[in-house]
């Protein structure tokens, strides 16, 4: 497929885009606090969008690895406010959340997409209707369905054994297939491996090696290397420690180049200026070919 189809914006995927990550929290692994109210998370948007990013994706929980839960009261006081003044700016807008609450909400304000860790399989929190209900009474939204293994607070303490590969990709293809029963067409969906979301270093980068096979599944590819810890852990060598998040720009930069040359349709980045001035000398090379 050469598009998404999302709430107000068919998104051609025939050149990879960027999404620009804007998180509205105190407590993300790598920007946490820096964004964490209305104003300053909007200002972040914009020059994301200045930057070269094609997608925002908002979100107000982080699901770093051993993370807690956020109030569903909280996440809503963080997310719709930035929500309802985001999509005045002229481009698609992605809510990372797995709650249909926050679904529901962020929709009704405008949202393109629902980008959920959980692949829609959340239940309501206070017996309303679930993330997949949600999705399917808005009929044009688009939505990213990724792969996780356990959850946030047990993901990393005790990951997935054996090849990941083939186990994520039957995990996208039953979601994908799940959803279009649902009525969803195809060409809403996208799929996400989920790197880092209960996984080994050695599991994601292998996700990275073979990502042409997660392809199989028919679908376009969105994919966030963007600071995570496998970089760091690549990056670290003989050192102590690995350099923080904020140190694993070009790594990360790295990572999403080799996601694209692999079939990536959409990466999601934190450092957008970056990325898209390495995916400009990619496409001049293509282009050359």
């Amino acid at each position: 497929m050469n598009s998404w189809k999302t709430t107000r914006f068919e998104i051609d995927l025939g050149q990879p885009r960027v999404m620009g990550i804007v998180n509205v929290t105190p407590d993300s692994f790598s920007d946490g606090g820096e964004h964490a109210d209305t104003a300053a998370a909007l200002r972040h948007g914009e020059q994301l969008l200045k930057d070269g990013a094609h997608i925002l994706d908002i979100g107000g929980e982080s699901t770093r690895p051993g993370s807690a839960a956020v109030p569903l009261e909280v996440e809503l006081a963080r997310v719709v406010p930035l929500v309802r003044e985001a999509v005045k700016l002229g481009v698609p807008i992605s809510v990372d959340t797995y709650k249909p609450e926050v679904m529901a909400a962020v929709l009704d304000v405008g949202a393109d997409i629902i980008n959920d860790i959980w692949g829609l399989r959340r239940s309501s929190e206070t017996g309303g209707p679930s993330a997949l209900d949600v999705v399917r009474g808005h009929p044009a939204c688009g939505v990213c369905l990724m792969h996780m293994h356990r959850d946030p607070q047990t993901m990393q303490a005790t990951p997935m054994e054996g090849d990941v590969v083939p186990q994520v990709l039957l995990f996208l293809e039953h979601a994908a297939q799940s959803l279009q029963a649902q009525g969803v067409h195809k060409s809403r969906i996208v799929l996400d491996p989920g790197i880092g979301f209960g996984k080994t270093v050695a599991q994601n980068f292998a996700l990275l090696a073979r990502q042409g096979e997660l392809l199989a599944a028919g679908l376009p590819l969105l994919v966030g290397w963007s600071r995570k810890s496998s970089i760091g852990a690549a990056l670290q060598g003989d050192a102590p420690t690995a350099p923080p998040p904020a140190e694993r720009v070009i790594g990360s930069v790295a990572a999403a180049l080799m996601a694209v040359e692999r079939g990536a349709s959409i990466v999601r980045v934190h450092d957008v200026a970056a990325t898209v001035q390495a995916l400009k000398v990619h496409a001049a090379v293509r282009a050359a070919a």
